[in-house]
């Protein structure tokens, strides 16, 4: 069984949850997951997780993500994407200057309101189920963090687009970014391409597709290009353990500087990457009131 991490080219029109099926079947492996959903008309980078790593599951989705979009003014859907059904066109001229004077707005912290089409729960109901029925409901403003955003005008994208490069946090919807763009310009606009190009450490250049991976499998070389699980964790401080302290994790019991060979824990209530005295990667280890550090969360594999 394959533990670890795959950074994944997902191809378009492949569901997040598609992605995990077919590899499952492909590497005859039912322990697969994903982190940070792309939705079915994006392409670029999707964190797979392997074995052990499915436990990274939730730490691993919380990174920042910077995308490609293609933003087309003039255009409003009722999915704020060319792929919904169009609301309504405005021939207005945008160039591209008209686009850079706005811009500046949308940079920092920004509020949004979710989609119809997004997974948030409002009332107990997925909005996108609602969506399908035709029903619309007010939902919160959100804040999020955009950190870059700027115009690409030497990217591959439609003649009548704008390619925007935008690194946002998590949370972030592209599509409403778009039409809230469209929407200062005074002309509506909407998402007309997506990629993911980077999702915290994992990169687009580093990504392998179906193909990459079914090769790479058959020849028994897939695990060399496999991402460790501490690499989720890499901003996290580090301790390595001296054989009393793997002694006593393994038993479930707190450690402190008596069990350290190299490293310094974190202040009360951060965390850290724990290591064996072999190297090994053990846990995720978070520092308690009085000093001592006690398991956040354990990736020892008994597989």
């Amino acid at each position: 069984m394959y533990n670890g991490i795959l950074c994944f080219h997902k191809p378009q029109n492949f569901t997040s949850h598609d992605v995990v099926a077919k590899l499952r079947g492909m590497l005859r492996q039912k322990r697969i997951g994903h982190a940070g959903t792309l939705d079915p008309m994006a392409t670029g980078v999707l964190v797979v997780l392997l074995g052990t790593a499915t436990r990274a599951s939730d730490d691993a989705t919380g990174h920042s993500k910077t995308y490609l979009a293609g933003l087309r003014p003039g255009t409003v859907t009722d999915t704020q994407d060319i792929w919904g059904h169009v609301v309504s066109t405005n021939s207005a001229d945008i160039s591209a200057a008209d686009v850079e004077a706005v811009l500046p707005q949308f940079r920092g912290e920004v509020e949004q309101i979710p989609p119809m089409v997004s997974a948030v729960q409002i009332g107990g109901q997925r909005l996108y189920k609602l969506a399908r029925q035709g029903i619309e409901v007010d939902r919160p403003a959100r804040n999020v963090t955009i950190s870059g955003l700027r115009l690409v005008p030497d990217a591959a994208v439609s003649e009548r687009d704008f390619a925007l490069e935008i690194t946002c946090s998590k949370g972030t919807y592209v599509r409403t970014l778009c039409h809230d763009i469209g929407a200062l310009l005074g002309c509506g606009g909407c998402l007309s391409a997506l990629t993911r190009t980077v999702s915290g450490p994992f990169r687009l250049a580093d990504a392998l597709t179906f193909e990459d991976i079914e090769k790479l499998h058959r020849a028994g070389t897939l695990e060399g290009r496999l991402l460790p699980v501490d690499a989720v964790y890499a901003d996290f401080p580090a301790i390595t353990l001296n054989e009393n302290g793997a002694n006593r994790v393994v038993h479930g019991n707190y450690l402190d500087s008596r069990h350290i060979s190299a490293g310094t824990p974190p202040p009360e209530g951060a965390r850290c990457r724990v290591y064996l005295p072999d190297g090994n990667f053990y846990m995720v280890g978070i520092t308690r009131p009085d000093g001592t550090v006690a398991c956040h969360k354990t990736f020892f594999a008994k597989e």
